[in-house]
């Protein structure tokens, strides 16, 4: 599965490909993984469940901090942030590949570290 995610809103960090926001500074896009039960999202060594719609400017929030993100599957048209913003975003090394011909189909770019 993709997904983008965290977009952090408060201040902190984020495998499917995912992306990584505060509010509208840094973003990156990963992989996420699910819990057995699926109600908690795995990045990075950290956890996120979510806010259950209880969020402004996020769904989920990092059980350890407390922290809200923004997480959500990465766009075909590279419109991967909250906002749409067409800031750069960083991109894990091990989904580069995948997100750049897979969902973005530009096979072309699939070494570079940034959309």
């Amino acid at each position: 599965m993709t997904t983008n995610g965290p977009r952090e809103t408060d201040g902190v960090e984020s495998s499917s490909p995912l992306e990584r926001l505060y509010a509208t500074g840094p973003a990156r896009i990963g992989r996420v993984t699910f819990s057995k039960t699926g109600k908690t999202l795995i990045y990075g060594g950290r956890e996120f469940q979510s806010l259950k719609g209880q969020g402004f400017k996020a769904n989920y929030f990092d059980v350890e901090t407390g922290a809200k993100f923004w997480i959500s599957g990465c766009r075909k048209d590279g419109a991967d942030r909250l906002y749409g913003e067409r800031v750069p975003v960083e991109i894990d090394a091990e989904v580069r590949h995948e997100y750049w011909t897979s969902i973005r189909g530009m096979p072309d770019r699939k070494d570079d570290a940034t959309t």
